[in-house]
Formats: structure tokens, sequence, C-alpha cells
């Protein structure tokens, strides 16, 4: 009877290396492939760029392969003790990092039935990091941009979301990662916020900054990234101008747009009742989400509803109403705002909201709840957090300081414990070689 080889592998940018392992599990036997999910990947490290139903079709088709099945974790177990593989191969580079611990499971398990793991050395030159990097120097189209984010929603628990607002911290959104219990971890997508788009330029966030503004900063941001970008729409203006915002973000590749349901000289939400803020009606707020839905072009584009009613003191049922009313419109996604310096009042919403029948995705934006963690809001059934100004606000302090130490010393001696070392500022921006 033919040995059973067991071989776990993503197969997003399959080279060399991939085909290496696979042709010696060959040698040992009936190669069943175990291609790990979008999900199972998101779990570890960034999404995959091709769906597993593409890497399915790609893996296949090569030679040796018996038989593809979905791996739904980074944990082999579930599988291996379903199919009880005479071996299992894989490279030796996962002897350290994120997948040590996984494979002391592998071993641990192989004992049950006398199982083998067999690792193939490393193909040297090769490397699936270096392979991605040259991918995001390419860049992405606007489609693939779009599509992204409603893949990472059906993959993650939570989508983690910062604002940017212009090249370099875009670039910092893009390029950040850090590693917590062997994992890497990264923002999924960048929000570029009114408030942080109108005070860079020394504008107030009264809506000052005009749309043609507001395009050339996002410009400037999907010159330099790739990941999933989200618009702060403030109100979204008159219908006949909202879908003409549709049209044009869409054209560009933006994800999705939030649009809050106020009237009027726009005010910041955080201010509450301390400042003149009129809700919309419901009708007219839903008439403004259907013309949009109307206007896109494609699926992938996203029109999230913000509701106000807690912000503006209206209470739980009145923003419960406008949730089913937004959705039953054609809201893909609906975001609930608070002031409050406890996640209460979100939470009873989260556990009211999860009765309803045709729920789309909800959002959270916990500026002054900061304290609450992801897990604690994804547990309460958000999908997608958005760290609204965080970037904004800690760089003004670092400036603050700096230059106000320059001034007291007389000199810029002082300031450089506030600055990143020259070379390493000059190195910031690569130059294209």
């Amino acid at each position: 009877m033919k040995k059973k080889v067991y071989v776990g592998i993503s197969a997003d940018l399959l080279h060399p290396g991939h085909l290496n392992i696979i042709n010696e599990a060959r040698k040992l036997g009936e190669v069943i492939i175990g291609l790990l999910t979008d999900k199972a990947i998101a779990s570890y490290k960034r999404l995959p760029f091709l769906t597993y139903e593409q890497r399915k079709i790609i893996i296949e088709n090569i030679k040796g392969v018996e038989k593809v099945v979905p791996q739904k974790t980074l944990d082999y177990v579930p599988n291996l003790k379903e199919i009880k593989p005479d071996y299992v191969i894989h490279g030796d580079d996962w002897k350290t990092g994120v997948q040590k611990k996984t494979r002391q499971q592998v071993i641990n398990v192989l004992k049950e039935w006398n199982g083998k793991l067999v690792e193939i050395p490393y193909t040297k030159g090769i490397s699936s990091t270096k392979l991605n990097k040259s991918l995001k120097e390419i860049g992405f189209t606007p489609e693939m941009r779009m599509e992204r984010f409603k893949r990472l929603l059906k993959t993650k628990p939570i989508i983690r979301i910062l604002e940017a607002h212009n090249g370099i911290t875009g670039r910092i959104v893009e390029s950040t990662i850090a590693i917590k219990d062997g994992r890497k971890e990264e923002f999924d997508g960048i929000w570029v916020s009114s408030l942080t788009d109108s005070l860079a330029k020394g504008k107030p966030d009264i809506g000052f900054v005009d749309f043609t503004s507001r395009l050339n900063t996002l410009n400037h941001i999907l010159e330099v990234t790739t990941k999933p970008l989200i618009l702060d729409g403030d109100n979204g203006g008159p219908v006949e101008h909202f879908t003409f915002m549709v049209k044009t973000l869409e054209r560009l590749g933006i994800s999705a747009v939030i649009i809050e349901d106020k009237i009027g000289l726009k005010r910041n939400s955080l201010l509450g009742t301390e400042a003149e803020q009129v809700q919309d009606t419901i009708e007219n707020f839903t008439t403004k989400i259907n013309e949009g839905k109307k206007a896109q072009i494609t699926d992938n584009f996203m029109i999230i509803c913000r509701i106000e009613s807690l912000i503006l003191k209206k209470g739980m049922d009145d923003a419960l109403t406008r949730a089913k009313a937004y959705i039953e419109a054609g809201a893909d996604a609906i975001m609930i705002h608070s002031k409050e310096k406890d996640a209460k009042e979100i939470f009873e919403f989260c556990k009211e909201y999860s009765q309803i029948k045709d729920k789309v995705p909800l959002v959270a934006v916990p500026s002054t709840y900061s304290h609450v963690t992801e897990k604690e809001l994804a547990d309460a059934g958000i999908n997608i957090v958005i760290y609204a100004n965080h970037l904004l606000r800690s760089a003004y302090p670092g400036m603050k300081k700096a230059v106000e130490t320059i001034l007291e010393n007389g000199r810029a001696y002082e300031a450089e414990n506030f600055c990143m070392p020259i070379k390493e500022f000059l190195n910031l921006i690569p130059e294209n070689k």
C-alpha cells in the first residue's frame, strides 16, 4: 500500500522551494497537500494575494499532487489526526519563529501512529518575504485594493485600521510590524480622517477642506501604499454630490467611504451636545445611501453609515431604528459612535444589534474608550476597529517639544533627543534603484 505524505503549504507565491518540497514528498508516497485557508494564513501573517480557490487550482495542477484538502488553522493536528499520514514534509525553516510551536505539535501527534517528520533544507536565495516586498513595490491596481478589504472581512475576527494624513504616515501604517506571541501584528488598512486631514493643513474641522483637496491627500497615500483605504466622507454632502464622490472613490480604488447621518455645518462628533449638531432624518439619509449604491459600478466598494444617535443623546432605540433602516437602504456596514469614556453603551448597542436578522459588519472608533481591547470589541460583535487620529496626535507633542527646546537653548543639540538620527532620516524613504 502506498504511503501517505502530508505537506502543509500556503502556496500564495509559489517558488522553486515549494516545488522542491513537493518533489521530495513524491519520492516517499502519495502526496496530500494541506492548503492553508485565507483565514488560517491571516491568523499569523498578512492576507495572501491569491484566494484559497485560486491557490487550490494552481496546486491541483502540479505534477505529483494526488489530493488537496483545506487546512483551516495554522495547527496541523486536526488534519493529521483525520488523515494519519506516514510522513509530514516541511522545510527546515520552521524550527524557529512563529511556527516553532506548530512544529512541535506535529512531532507529538505523529508519535501516535509512528509517523515521521521529514524536514527539507531551506532553498537558499528564495524568500517569500522578498517576493512579497517586490510585489508591493510594483503596486496594486485599484480593483485589487478594493477587493482586499472585503476578503479581510471574511477571514479575520476583527480588522485593524489606523489613520494617515499624508504619504509618510501612509508608509508607517503600511510597513510597521510588531511581534506578539511569535506572530506578526500589523494594520490591515488606512483611515483618511476628515479631522486629521484638516488639522494637518492648519484648517479647522468644519468641512473647510474641499473634496478636491482631500483627493490630493488620498493620491499621496495611494502612491506609496497597497493596503485598503477608507475615507471619512463627513455627511457625504447633498445626494447629487455624494453620487459623484462614490464614483470618484471607486475609480481610485478606495475600499469604503464612511458617511455620518448629520446635516448642516460640520462639527466634530466628539464635541457632542456642546456644539450645535443636527441629525438628518432617516428618510433623507436612506435616500442618500440608496443613490450612492446605485452610483457604484463594482460590488467591492462599500458605503458605511455612521450613526450619531448616542453622541447626540437620542437614545439606544433611535440608534437601532436607524441601523435597521440604513441596512435596508443598502448600507454595507454600520459604524456606531460614542464619546463616553467607557464602552457600556457601545456594548449595549452590540448586544441589541446582534438580534437584527440581516445585520452587516459593525465598526467602532474607540477614541474616548481607548482602554477597551480589540478582543473585547471582537467578542462584542465589532468587525472593524478604527484608530482615528493617533498618528497626528502622537506626532504633534514631539514636534512642539523639539521646537521649544531649540528656542530655550539657542541651538539644536538638545532637540536631537526628540529626533531620529539624520542618517536614518535620510534613508526613511529609499530611492528606487
